[in-house]
């Protein structure tokens, strides 16, 4: 009787355990650690740089507000002299608006009408709100004796101090800030150069939108994918197309990318088969660090450098794109850009179904996170979870994360989730 044939198994993407392959989080150190500086900076116009990381901290050359001013349209008082125990009458003097300067001085028993923003006249200290005060006869106004002094003034630098740090360097510029900016009049600011970031599709089934598909093809879904995630960050974009499986023409492709670029992406041709020649012209160009990662989806991901580049070496499906450059990628650009960690924004939310997993492995399965009537947090998955669903990054809006011990999910648990609205 014959002995039956035994095929040996290797190590694939079904398994759940692998020795020697590294963890979500020790892979995402090892990339981060590795990082260069980046150098250089230009000066923009104030409008232009929204977005931009600025290069150096800004410091105040004046007071905001420069001058103690009301922050109502009212009357300005005396505070010493306001009613303590009944109703009582001032005479109106004057009045000053924003933009004026009140010629005089308050006495007690006077006021002066002020609106919004315009200067305190001199001994005054105290507005009071026009809705609160009462005509009492010609320029003679009635109020009570609930008011205190100090109330409804904005000090001079009491939002921004003369000669303080008011943005850091490093700091991602927001509207707010174009704002601040303006209100001291600075018209320029010096920003961080941005990473240059060159990336392109691997294999010769794909086809470019317009082109007719034959048997066997698809078109290049993955490059618009990734062109939407990096248009969303501070990057300059290097958009190489799609590169053939020839170990030649990706050798070119590697060669041409790493002399312009400080990023370099791919996706697909980085797994097992016959023509993935990724990891063969990485090793030949520059060095392979790791790839392969304890996760699901997005376990054949390739890290090294091609020259002072930094090279990604993304999947071929296409959720498994968007989960490793989130998660990676992503970390990556912004330590480039604001030489500061990435810090995911994770919430804490009720599961309301069950979700299986065995011990082993990271996986993120897209979800969807609602809030209901009583500002509770829950979550649901958005169905099948293979990572050629593209539809489930469409319609879901977060990551569950479920670590490497976690052991499956009961309906009621809480999951940490991280809503894709943060992610830039």
């Amino acid at each position: 009787m014959k002995k039956p044939i035994t095929i040996p198994v290797k190590a694939s993407c079904a398994d759940d355990h692998e020795p020697g392959i590294l963890s979500v989080e020790a892979a995402r150190k090892h990339i981060l650690s590795s990082l260069p500086s980046l150098h250089g900076h230009e000066k923009l116009a104030l409008r232009s740089a929204l977005n931009r990381v600025l290069a150096k901290d800004i410091i105040s050359p004046l007071d905001v507000p420069g001058h103690t001013n009301s922050a109502m349209d009212g009357y300005a008082f005396i505070g010493s002299d306001l009613p303590t125990d009944e109703a009582r009458s001032y005479r109106v003097i004057g009045s000053v608006y924003a933009g004026d300067v009140f010629n005089g001085e308050c006495q007690p028993g006077e006021c002066i009408r002020i609106m919004t923003g315009a200067p305190m006249p001199v001994n005054t200290d105290t507005v009071v709100m026009q809705e609160h005060t009462m005509s009492h006869g010609e320029d003679q106004i009635r109020i009570s004796s609930e008011h205190h002094s100090g109330q409804n003034v904005r000090q001079a630098g009491e939002d921004i101090a003369a000669g303080s740090v008011v943005l850091n360097s490093g700091r991602q510029l927001i509207p707010a800030d174009l704002g601040i900016l303006a209100s001291f009049g600075v018209g320029e600011v010096r920003v961080r150069r941005r990473p240059r970031v060159a990336f392109f599709s691997t294999g010769d089934e794909l086809r470019s939108i317009g082109e007719p598909l034959n048997e066997g093809d698809v078109y290049d879904s993955n490059r618009y994918t990734l062109y939407g995630m990096l248009k969303r960050l501070d990057v300059e974009l290097l958009d190489l197309g799609v590169i053939g499986d020839s170990e030649d023409a990706l050798r070119e492709a590697f060669e041409s990318a790493a002399g312009m670029a400080d990023i370099v992406i791919t996706s697909g041709g980085v797994s097992v088969g016959e023509a993935d020649y990724t990891k063969i012209v990485l090793e030949q160009l520059g060095e392979m660090n790791f790839w392969k990662i304890a996760m699901k989806p997005g376990r054949p991901l390739t890290y090294g450098t091609l020259k002072d580049a930094r090279f990604f070496g993304l999947p071929g499906n296409p959720v498994a794109v968007m989960v490793t450059f989130y998660q990676f990628v992503l970390p990556a650009l912004h330590y480039l850009t604001t030489g500061k960690p990435y810090a995911p924004f994770m919430l804490q939310a009720t599961c309301d179904e069950e979700l299986r997993k065995r011990p082993g492995r990271y996986e993120f399965l897209r979800g969807i996170l609602s809030q209901d009537g009583h500002g509770n947090l829950n979550v649901v998955s958005t169905g099948r979870q293979g990572s050629g669903i593209l539809t489930s990054m469409s319609r879901g809006n977060c990551f569950i994360h479920l670590d490497e011990a976690c052991a499956g999910i009961k309906k009621g648990d809480t999951v940490r989730v991280q809503p894709f609205d943060t992610l830039i």
